[in-house]
């Protein structure tokens, strides 16, 4: 089984170097790196492009650019990452060896921070994607590839688009969960306080439930 690893980025020149040296290791595995960029006005690409087997240039928006990586991929499974998290060494072993019998999953996350919340608030969002059997982007989603097809993919809307698709790849099948946890960042809530984004984040939730267009909530995220 061979898996494709898109990243969607936007203005990463900073880190994106160091993220992508991290992955070099599974590009020795047989696994490819597809880089997704939705317009990046530094460096990001020209840093990019020595460490990936595809730089790709996408219209802005992170469904977009991912349905981009994805359809320029031809491997058995699709494993969607965000810039700014770090995969457990064994990840590539971990999810060949979820979708033997499953057919989509995510990992359990850490936050990067040091914060004596931050464990408090990956335990909430683990315990919470357990029972709900949704995942986020922040909890880097794997899939067979001709399941993500036949599902239709990211749908183009400018956010929740992780929520969306996991609603409808949960409604087949429920999905795996690998404890084995990856490292997200915690810039976020450093920059615009924990108490600010666990309020903002769950307010953009309860919205989409109740039905408010993505479209509005982008305007509320960003």
């Amino acid at each position: 089984m061979k898996v494709t690893i898109v990243i969607p980025v936007l203005n990463e020149s900073a880190t994106i170097v160091e993220h992508l040296l991290r992955l070099q290791e599974f590009r020795q595995r047989g696994c490819d790196v597809v880089l997704v960029d939705g317009g990046s006005t530094d460096n990001t690409l020209k840093l990019a492009r020595p460490h990936v087997d595809q730089a790709l240039i996408s219209e802005p928006g992170r469904a977009r650019q991912m349905m981009s990586g994805a359809k320029y991929s031809n491997s058995d499974a699709l494993l969607f990452l965000h810039a700014d998290t770090r995969l457990p060494p064994q990840a590539d072993s971990l999810i060949k060896d979820a979708l033997e019998t499953a057919f989509w999953g995510r990992f359990d996350v850490r936050l990067s921070g040091r914060h004596w919340m931050f464990p408090v608030i990956a335990w909430f969002m683990n315990k919470r994607s357990r029972l709900t059997g949704v995942a986020t982007g922040d909890q880097a989603i794997f899939v067979r590839r001709s399941f993500f097809e036949s599902e239709g993919g990211f749908r183009d809307i400018p956010l929740m688009e992780d929520i969306d698709l996991s609603k409808r790849l949960k409604a087949q099948y429920a999905p795996v969960c690998i404890s084995t946890p990856l490292i997200t960042s915690s810039r976020r809530w450093e920059e615009n306080g924990i108490l600010n984004t666990i309020l903002l984040m769950w307010k953009l939730r309860i919205l989409y439930f109740m039905g408010v267009s993505p479209e509005k909530l982008y305007r509320q995220y960003y």
